[in-house]
């Protein structure tokens, strides 16, 4: 792979976190987050006047921690978001899964070593990239347990982990609010992942006119991505500019 895409005119900028600025570990603390990324993501939010966010499955605290600069941040696939770098959190409210379900759920997880739950705001995921033999019971279960209210959560595949979310919000859901106000207003969407989680904002960024970019097949690795996130955001004693 060697062109990098273009990127459009007056662009707005959309990138998953794990999997696609930072490579898949483990578990979701053994990230390694490249010390130069903030950084460049601070620099390329201030070349697009502020129109980049980052849109993440992690809750804002995670992401606050990894990424501990001034940008847009969206967490828990849309069900919090962050538009104004210095203001409040963003959000619907939500149903929480019922307490039966992370148990049922929990007591999966302990039947076999090295899969475990990560509790979110409005929902869970169990992980078994540990124990890929739980992968068929994991699926098994978490469906069942969708299966018992399919109006207010939703069952999303992730690399190797099952995650229950509210139905009603989704990173698409995310796109289409930060594009209904300043900075991304009137910008053209580029929405950047890797994974079926972000399969809703990559369209909603094509319904808006812009572009739904899988990490695979446009750049082939979350270091090839950041070579193009720099390339659009040189220094500041270099010229150009995307803005």
């Amino acid at each position: 792979m060697d062109a990098f895409p273009t990127a459009p005119d007056h662009a707005a900028l959309f990138l998953d976190f794990d999997g696609t600025l930072v490579e898949i570990a483990g578990t979701p603390n053994s990230i390694i987050v490249p010390p130069t990324l903030p950084a460049l993501l601070e620099r390329l939010a201030g070349r697009l006047n502020g129109a980049l966010a980052v849109v993440s499955g992690r809750p804002l605290s995670q992401l606050d921690q990894h990424l501990p600069i001034a940008i847009a941040k969206v967490g828990d696939h849309g069900a919090s978001l962050r538009p104004d770098p210095h203001g409040p959190v963003e959000g619907p409210t939500l149903a929480e899964p019922p307490a039966a379900w992370l148990t049922r759920a929990r007591a999966l997880a302990d039947a076999f070593p090295g899969a475990f739950i990560e509790v979110k705001a409005h929902g869970f995921v169990l992980h078994y990239r540990q124990a890929p033999e739980a992968g068929a019971m994991a699926q098994g279960l978490m469906e069942a347990l969708v299966a018992e209210a399919p109006d207010a959560f939703t069952l999303m595949p992730a690399h190797m982990a099952w995650e229950v979310k509210p139905r009603s919000v989704s990173k698409g859901t995310a796109v289409a609010a930060l594009l209904a106000r300043p900075p991304f207003a009137g910008r053209v969407p580029v929405f950047i992942g890797d994974d079926v989680t972000d399969e809703a904002g990559m369209a909603a960024a094509v319904a808006a006119g812009g572009l739904g970019l899988r990490l695979q097949d446009a750049f082939g690795t979350p270091a090839r991505l950041r070579e193009w996130l720099e390339s659009l955001a040189p220094p500041a004693t270099a010229p150009g500019s995307i803005a």
